[in-house]
């Protein structure tokens, strides 16, 4: 119970700490706009306009933790409402005040507040802050979330394990892994392009072979069939037979994570008579899939119907022909 109360102290005398450091770094308009503190952590809301910037809360912090390590006493006393804030203490707005209110100095002048709640003796007590994150949480509010003490030392223990075990996976020491995992982004980028480069070449390879299966309905060609390919692969497929047909009719049914989806494409010659919204939604009404698009392009997505999708792509040729 008192190493919790204790806990307690130390994130409260750190809100006062931090308060005070985003003033400093911000501007005069930062106001406190809530808090929330328990043995565990501390929550600082404070009116602010932009997100902080990575260098600005490393400022802030290392302000705070400044005043930390100086571990001056953190001092109280009692003042009339109006004397206090002729002494420039800051007060919480909309918040009810007594004639004669409780004034707590930290780090000298660096904080001056009125509270009335417990907090450490000295600011070294607190030991060390750590930022854990800042966000906003509604128009013109911020809020920051922080660790002291132990907190601190036991967030800075998981980061000390983490960057451990990222040095194990690169086979590295601490000090090479900036490199490494430069390294590791650069190899990964050059394999991604390369699978790109051998995806597109697969699917000119298969958009020929698929092409074989074309119907002709009035001059128009017509191609709807299943694929087994991802969703990207099937993509880049459906821009390759589009590409090689000219004026045509393209449906791909394809599996995706079980789930039946199809992709429709009509030539842009084509959208006054077909479109390719109302071709989807008629395969798609048979196997369970819904989705919509341009006349030119459309998809569907869904489909609880798998064993129906080969009957039902085999009907595109029959509905091209009943809308010319």
């Amino acid at each position: 119970m008192v190493n919790r109360r204790d806990d307690i102290a130390r994130n409260h005398s750190a809100t006062h700490l931090l308060h005070a450091a985003l003033r400093e770094v911000l501007g005069e308009h930062v106001q406190q706009k809530g808090s929330l503190v328990d043995g565990e952590r501390l929550r600082f809301d404070f009116s602010h306009l932009d997100p902080l910037e990575d260098e600005e809360v490393a400022t802030i912090e290392s302000i705070v933790n400044e005043r930390i390590r100086e571990n001056s006493e953190v001092k109280t006393e009692q003042l009339t409402y109006d004397d206090a804030i002729a002494r420039g203490a800051l007060a919480l707005f909309g918040e009810k005040y007594g004639d004669d209110v409780r004034v707590l100095s930290m780090a000298g002048d660096f904080s001056v507040e009125l509270c009335g709640g417990t907090h450490t003796a000295r600011t070294g007590d607190i030991g060390l802050l750590r930022v854990v994150s800042e966000s906003g949480i509604a128009a013109g509010i911020r809020r920051i979330e922080a660790v002291t003490g132990r907190g601190a030392l036991a967030r800075l223990d998981i980061i000390e394990r983490q960057l451990d075990a990222v040095a194990e996976v690169v086979r590295g020491s601490r000090e090479e892994l900036a490199d490494k995992v430069k390294l590791l982004a650069e190899s990964n980028r050059r394999l991604e392009k390369e699978v790109r480069s051998l995806r597109s070449r697969s699917a000119r390879s298969e958009s020929a072979d698929l092409a074989a299966g074309v119907i002709e309905v009035e001059g128009i060609k017509v191609l709807s069939t299943r694929v087994e390919d991802d969703s990207e692969a099937v993509m880049a497929l459906f821009d390759g037979l589009r590409e090689r047909l000219g004026n045509c009719v393209v449906v791909l049914g394809y599996l995706d994570k079980g789930k039946v989806a199809l992709v429709c494409g009509v030539s842009k010659e084509l959208t006054s008579r077909l479109k390719a919204g109302d071709l989807v939604r008629h395969i798609g009404s048979q196997v369970g899939a819904r989705g919509g698009g341009r006349d030119d392009m459309a998809k569907a997505g869904g489909g609880d119907k798998p064993e129906a999708l080969d009957g039902a792509l085999g009907s595109a040729a029959a509905w091209v022909a009943e809308q010319l």
